[in-house]
Formats: C-alpha cells, sequence, structure tokens
C-alpha cells in the first residue's frame, strides 16, 4: 500500500470517536475496509467481550482470520480500538513529518489509531495482492483489534480465544518507537473506598458530625507522609499508588457523611503489590478511627477491589521476541527492549492466549493535548507488521 493511502486510512480512523466502551463506529469502519478489500464476511467476528466486560460497551473485540498460503504456525497480529476521552473528538493537522492535534485541549489519538491503522493496512495489502497474481507466502494469520484497553484492558481480558484460532507467536502494537520491544509490564490493583461518616448541621452542630472528608484527607495525607503515595520504594522494591477519584458532599453546610474514592496500586512484583493495597487499607481504618464527634462516634470504611491484570515478562528466548528482534533487525534497526509499568493487552494476552511482546507505531506524549504521531515511525511499524505476518520460509519455522 503506497505511503499516502495508508495515511489516508489512518486519518479516516483518527476522525471517528470511540472511546472505551464506545468503539462500535471504528470496529464498523475496519470490518468495512475488510469486505470492501476481499475479506470473506463469515471471517470477520464480533467475540462478544463487552458482553462479558464489567463495563458493558457497544460491541466486542473485532476477530480477523485469514487463511494461510502455506503450512506454518499461526501468527497473531493485534490492537487496541479505544482512545482515551481526551482524544475523543480529536482535530488533526500535518506538520513536518508529524500528525498533531488541531485543537488545544484534545489528543489525537493515535494511541492506538495508528495500531489500528497498521493492522488494517496490512490486512488489506494481504488481500489485495491475490487479484495480483496471488498472495504471498505465508502462514495463516489472525488479525485481533481490542476494545477497553484504557479502562483495564476489558477486551484482552474477556477475548473469546477460541475464535482466535490458536495462534503460536503474537505481536501487539500499541505506542513508542517502531523499534521498542515491550517484553514485560506491571501488574494493576484498582479499588474503589467507601468512607461513612456521620452528618450533622455543619454551622450549628459540626461537633457532632463524623466527615468522611476529614477520614479521607486523613488516610490519603498518611500514605504521602509514610512512602506508600506515588512513586513507592522500600528497599529494593518498587511500585506505584494513586488515589484518583474522589466523590462526595452536596452542600458546605452539611457535615459530608459518606465520600467514594477510587484507587490503585501497581507493581512488578505481585508480593509487594499486595502490600501496597494492605497499606492503603491500613491507612483508611486509622483514619476513621481517628476522626470522631464529641460524643465519640466514628467513621467505617469499605474496601471493593480487583485484579485489573497481573504482570508479566517474557523470556530471551521466546519465539515472538526472537521473531520481532529479527525483523526490526531486517529493517535496519536495533531492537530495543523495554518493560512497562502501565498495563498492556499483551498482559492478559500473554495469560490467557500466548505470549505477546508489544511494539509501537511512532506514538508520542500519548494521553495529553501535545500528542504527536511520527509518520516515518509509522510506515516503519507498517513495514515490520508485514514482516511479522509473512513470517520466514517454511524451512525456518
Amino acid at each position: 500500500m503506497p505511503d499516502g493511502r495508508a495515511e489516508k486510512l489512518l486519518l479516516q480512523l483518527l476522525s471517528i470517536p470511540g472511546g472505551s466502551g464506545d468503539e462500535a463506529a471504528v470496529a464498523a469502519f475496519v470490518a468495512a475496509q475488510l469486505r470492501e478489500n476481499g475479506a470473506d464476511a463469515n471471517s470477520i467476528v464480533d467475540d462478544g467481550a463487552n458482553r462479558r466486560s464489567a463495563h458493558g460497551g457497544t460491541t466486542g473485540n473485532l476477530v480477523f482470520k485469514l487463511a494461510g498460503t502455506r503450512r506454518a504456525p499461526r501468527r497473531m497480529l493485534s490492537a487496541h480500538l479505544d482512545t482515551v476521552p481526551i482524544c475523543v473528538g480529536s482535530k488533526v493537522r500535518r506538520g513536518k513529518g508529524f500528525l498533531e492535534s488541531a485543537d488545544p485541549e484534545r489528543g489525537i489519538g493515535a494511541d492506538n489509531r495508528a495500531g489500528v491503522a497498521v493492522l488494517l493496512a496490512t490486512a488489506i495489502d494481504l488481500l489485495q495482492s491475490a487479484p495480483a497474481g496471488g498472495r504471498p507466502k505465508h502462514g495463516p494469520l489472525t488479525f485481533l483489534w481490542t476494545v477497553q484497553e484504557e479502562i483495564g484492558l476489558h477486551g484482552a481480558r474477556n477475548v473469546r480465544a477460541g475464535a482466535l484460532g490458536k495462534p503460536k507467536l503474537a505481536f501487539n502494537f500499541d505506542g513508542g518507537a517502531a523499534n521498542k520491544l515491550v517484553v514485560g509490564a506491571t501488574g494493576g490493583y484498582r479499588m474503589d473506598i467507601y468512607v461513612t461518616g456521620k452528618a450533622s448541621h455543619a454551622g450549628n452542630h459540626p461537633e457532632r458530625g463524623v466527615s468522611a472528608i476529614a477520614i479521607a484527607a486523613r488516610a490519603v495525607a498518611d500514605l504521602h507522609e509514610n512512602g506508600w503515595h506515588g512513586l513507592i520504594e522500600k528497599g529494593r522494591r518498587r511500585g506505584t499508588s494513586n488515589v484518583g477519584v474522589i466523590h462526595g458532599g452536596a452542600a458546605t453546610n452539611v457535615v459530608t457523611d459518606a465520600v467514594r474514592l477510587a484507587a490503585e496500586a501497581r507493581s512488578h512484583d505481585p508480593k509487594f503489590r499486595e502490600r501496597i493495597v494492605s497499606q492503603i487499607e491500613k491507612a483508611f481504618r486509622r483514619a476513621a478511627k481517628a476522626v470522631r464527634s464529641v460524643d465519640g462516634a466514628c467513621g467505617a470504611v469499605r474496601f471493593e477491589g480487583r485484579l485489573d491484570y497481573e504482570s508479566f515478562r517474557l523470556p530471551q528466548d521466546d519465539p515472538s521476541l526472537a521473531a520481532a528482534s529479527a525483523v526490526v533487525r531486517a529493517e535496519g534497526l536495533d531492537p530495543e527492549q523495554a518493560i512497562a509499568n502501565g498495563g498492556l493487552d499483551a498482559n492478559w494476552l500473554s495469560e490467557r492466549v500466548v505470549p505477546t511482546v508489544s511494539l509501537g507505531c511512532g506514538q508520542q506524549n500519548i494521553h495529553t493535548v501535545d500528542e504527536r504521531l511520527d509518520l516515518a515511525e509509522f510506515h516503519r511499524a507498517r513495514r515490520i507488521a508485514m514482516r511479522l505476518a509473512l513470517g520466514p520460509l517454511a524451512a525456518e519455522e
């Protein structure tokens, strides 16, 4: 596919709103492009992951399976469809070698419409080569476009593995430079914290109340002062935590009796992540006992938590990593391995389907209004994806 046509496809994808849980229009565009370029409609399926997700959503993961033209282990290429809220409704302009935002309040959503475009362009190239004399030799392929990656990897977590055709190698296209190979990522735990206090009139008798806001504030301050909030370093152990959301109260003249907070803990070490969660719970329980009314009443706390994704790390002899490294070198680049401190679809794909290495597509400053896409890197990612799709000769498998 000429670079210009690929960029047109990318711009079309960037123009479609599609936040997490609302990816139906993006998935429909991808499916329509596949059908228009010769894909059998029966080879394109919605796996219904949204019906298994805690967030519901408008569509499931989109799966396209392409039959091989030679015998070889199945390979899978994946990318997520959704963008973060700051990128919904983006407006894109072209700079010198870059795509960037024309709206000072929006990012462009290259995370991860660039990955979506890399997969779609690769699939179209393979489909369109058939009328021109037969498709190039490749093994069976699965293209997977996931939903709800940005809110906890729920598409990958709820993927219907049986629809993927048992791939033996897997390559996930997400953020960063084209030669960046993400071989591991942290594990993440999220929790909702419910703080209950006691309401009273804030002007007449505030001393009779128990402020849920005061409990929450005391707990967060405790975590911060003792090194359990933000970047956490305890000896050789590392992790992070964040209380990112707080809701509560309705008026200034009422002592607030209920607050809900949303928090997270991350670490590559599952045991240390459990310790971070324990410290968060202890801080809130201490605060609930410490904040009392004049008559000795105190508050209470309740926690609801769940593992969003477990950490993983690919061994150096992993077949997917070896194949990705070889292809990056074939493009004249040096593979740079990285460990991510955020979750990737590869966390769940590696656990539920097959060990998966992640590659970048040229995205920079993701999740911000300064996001931009390096077009040279985007086209390198396309060439890498095609090489990975084609794979080595049968004798080398």
